[in-house]
């Protein structure tokens, strides 16, 4: 008999989602995709060679079963477990940094607070 285990469980050892509630829940949602077919059952059977497709985030993820894993260890541990078959995310849709004016130069000095907290009152005014 070929090992099976739970999705949800899967997709808490495999890392996806940060406690095994979330991972049941977004199943139960019907947001999880197994080999094709939507699924709402948390205790859906899962093994190796099959294909999870759901969204994380913004990006679609794509994932195929390599292997059940026995507890949730580290990431590198649960990285044994899969192999991703996303597409690569487009650089366009990365994310571009929060604050412009002080990208890549660590903390803003003195003088550059300042100047900001004028323009942050000039333009509450």
């Amino acid at each position: 008999m070929a090992e099976k285990l739970r999705l949800d469980k899967w997709l808490w050892h495999g890392r996806f989602f940060k406690t095994r509630s979330l991972a049941a829940a977004r199943v139960a949602a019907g947001d999880v995709r197994v080999n094709g077919t939507r699924v709402e059952k948390r205790s859906t059977m899962v093994a190796p060679g099959d294909v999870l497709t759901f969204s994380q985030g913004e990006i679609v993820r794509v994932i195929s079963i390599e292997a059940l894993g026995q507890r949730r260890g580290p990431a590198p541990e649960a990285q044994m477990l899969y192999k991703d078959l996303s597409p690569p995310v487009p650089k366009s849709r990365k994310s571009a940094p929060e604050n412009p004016a002080f990208e890549g130069k660590g903390r803003p000095t003195k003088r550059d607070r300042r100047i900001l907290d004028l323009s942050r009152s000039r333009s509450l005014e």
